[in-house]
């Protein structure tokens, strides 16, 4: 899919609508820029230390019942059990 975007008079441009949701990506995301041959490269910063819950809830997929946060304890606590 190719869309146009404009370069402002501050020099901002504007990520499409779709693409930021398609990707997930939301106010406040950091970027690396790389300059290429054919042009730039835009790609998310990623990095351990700046994860947080709210960008990766919901990244695998679950096709179960809901579980409450007690049921979730205890599946965990026997899970530990069993380690031991």
């Amino acid at each position: 899919m190719t869309q146009t975007t404009k370069l402002s008079t501050k020099g901002q441009i504007v990520i499409p609508k779709s693409l930021r949701a398609s990707h997930r990506w939301k106010p406040g995301t950091e970027f690396i820029i790389q300059d290429r041959n054919e042009g730039v490269l835009l790609k998310p910063k990623t990095g351990g230390a700046s994860r947080t819950w709210e960008s990766i809830i919901g990244c695998l997929p679950y096709a179960g019942s809901r579980k409450s946060v007690r049921e979730m304890d205890q599946a965990v606590a026997v899970e530990a059990r069993s380690r031991k």
